[in-house]
């Protein structure tokens, strides 16, 4: 049996009563009563395609205004999920429920119910599509947001309600099904009571905190652990064995070195409000929601918050390394997309982006035709150029005519082998020389591809399902020195995404920094449409 929000009670069982009384009267009147009613809802739909085409295909019959129990059914499954819009994180005045429902209660006319109808439809779509694929477009909010959203065809999903024996059963598996998005939800119930309950406490004072100290900082530190879950009820006033370690749980959680001293990175993290948090989880909810698309039962994530690249097989975790992603300047931002890994390509040369060759080998050439030396300039056919015969002086960004290439070797720009799933945005997976970056807790450093600490590694993993030896396989071909692709059957999906908030191997929810400020920008739109922060007194 649907379970009926109280609000809607009284509204469930008085909305037929028009119905009856404007369908009654005579043949005569109440054919002309459903003209009237399929005029208006094709009047009503003409301006939304794929509303308009649904009424089409069932010739402009009630999908929520006719007469039984299917029809209450469905109003009643709409109005909850409706109701709940806020456990989403979705903004409930985008559907103006209490405007639905005074319309609904006038209804006077043949007309004017079917003016609601295709009202309902309306809402439910728009509902739909929110709770599936995200309210707002990815793109819109940053340009670096280049993902293509998995939209559902919407005649089709009203389609699919129109049949569906239980209405509620059909709108619960609207949004995404993945252990993220529950896992998530739960997350921003959980940072919402304790918003309600006073947060986390007083923020811990100081630069840095180290084993073997006491203080007033020392028990405002273990206070906030206590309270964020990391260690159980403790009197100590010593920064002791316990507490050290419930600092490193801390540190590992948020993408810092796991040192157990709490520096100034780790007490900006401790000190961040739980209202900052929730925003990173309702944010995420949407990210997820845009992402609600097959990943691939085997597949490549590069999470660029939190600087890693993992490969997952049927949900595990098997194999992760650290990533360098692009420095946080607007040319050299990496996008966040999905594509195929096709190929990798041992002893890559590398083959200077233009933006590179104008923007910082070109100054240099200016000054000294033989700066950056271990770059080869090349001509529109290949051919290596000889420096001292030309003036670089008199070439611009604009008509520089030369192309630049760096042939493979150790110091290669790309280290020894790239991960290729190509896209128009250039964007690829590679080894580097520049192995010290990974040392760092925040590694944006490239011009926009992804570096990766571990290459052979992922190299193997990745030529494991099609070789029984897939080490010496790489090796074979590393050691002829040449420029060789090796196809990666079959293709992997690679995915690019960017959250500050996800669930970590313990199923605990984990946070990162907003590298890009990317977050904050889509916050700010969610804000705009309505979503709130539930338990915050504003």
């Amino acid at each position: 049996m649907t379970i009926v929000p109280r609000r809607f009670a009284l509204l469930y069982g008085m909305f037929l009563v028009p119905f009856f009384v404007l369908f009654s009267g005579g043949v005569g009147v109440a054919q002309a009563q459903v003209t009237a009613f399929k005029q208006a809802v094709a009047e009503a739909a003409a301006d939304d395609d794929d509303v308009a085409a649904y009424y089409r295909q069932v010739g402009y019959a009630p999908l929520w205004t006719g007469e039984g129990e299917e029809f209450r059914a469905r109003r009643a499954a709409l109005f909850h999920a409706l109701e709940n819009v806020p456990l989403h994180g979705l903004a409930s005045r985008i559907y103006d429920i209490d405007g639905l429902i005074a319309r609904m209660k006038d209804v006077g006319s043949s007309r004017e119910l079917g003016l609601v109808e295709v009202a309902l439809s309306r809402t439910f779509i728009a509902y739909a599509q929110d709770v599936q694929t995200g309210m707002l477009v990815p793109s819109e909010i940053d340009s670096g947001i280049v993902r293509e959203v998995a939209y559902r065809n919407r005649t089709e999903t009203l389609n699919q309600f129109a049949h569906a024996v239980r209405p509620a059963d059909f709108i619960a598996t609207l949004p995404p099904e993945t252990p993220e998005y529950r896992a998530l939800m739960k997350a921003k119930l959980d940072l919402e009571k304790g918003i309600a309950e006073g947060g986390w406490g007083p923020v811990v004072q100081g630069s840095i905190l180290r084993p073997g100290e006491t203080g007033d900082a020392l028990i405002s530190l273990r206070n906030r652990l206590i309270s964020m879950g990391y260690m159980a009820r403790s009197a100590s006033h010593e920064y002791d064995a316990t507490l050290q370690a419930a600092v490193q749980a801390f540190q590992i959680d948020h993408g810092l070195q796991p040192d157990g001293i709490a520096g100034p990175n780790t007490l900006a993290q401790i000190n961040v409000p739980m209202e900052d948090r929730l925003k990173s989880v309702i944010v995420a909810l949407e990210r997820e929601r845009w992402f609600n698309m097959d990943r691939g039962a085997r597949h490549i994530l590069v999470n660029m918050t939190d600087f890693s690249t993992r490969i997952i097989d049927r949900g595990e975790v098997t194999f992760e390394t650290r990533s360098v992603i692009g420095k946080n300047t607007s040319a050299l931002r990496s996008p966040e997309f999905s594509d195929m890994m096709t190929h990798m390509v041992v002893n890559p040369s590398w083959y200077v982006p233009r933006s590179i060759v104008t923007q910082e080998y070109l100054p240099q050439l200016r000054r000294n035709p033989h700066a950056v030396g271990h770059i080869e300039i090349t001509d529109s056919r290949g051919r290596r150029v000889n420096r001292d015969a030309v003036d670089f002086s008199q070439y611009s960004a604009r008509n520089f005519p030369f192309s630049m290439r760096q042939p493979p070797s150790n110091r290669n720009a790309l280290g020894l082998v790239k991960f290729m799933f190509p896209n128009k945005y250039s964007i690829y997976l590679h080894d580097t020389p520049s192995k010290s970056l990974f040392n760092h807790d925040t590694r944006a450093f490239s011009h926009g591809c992804i570096r990766l600490a571990d290459p052979f590694d992922f190299a193997y993993a990745l030529l494991s399902r099609q070789t029984d030896n897939p080490k010496g396989l790489f090796h074979s071909t590393l050691n002829t020195g040449r420029e060789t692709r090796i196809n990666i059957e079959p293709a992997v999906p690679v995915h690019l995404i960017y959250r500050t908030a996800f669930t970590g191997e313990k199923g605990r929810i984990e946070y990162r920094g907003d590298v890009y400020g990317r977050d904050a920008r889509i916050w700010e739109a969610l804000e705009r449409t309505g979503v709130a922060l539930a338990g915050v007194q504003g």
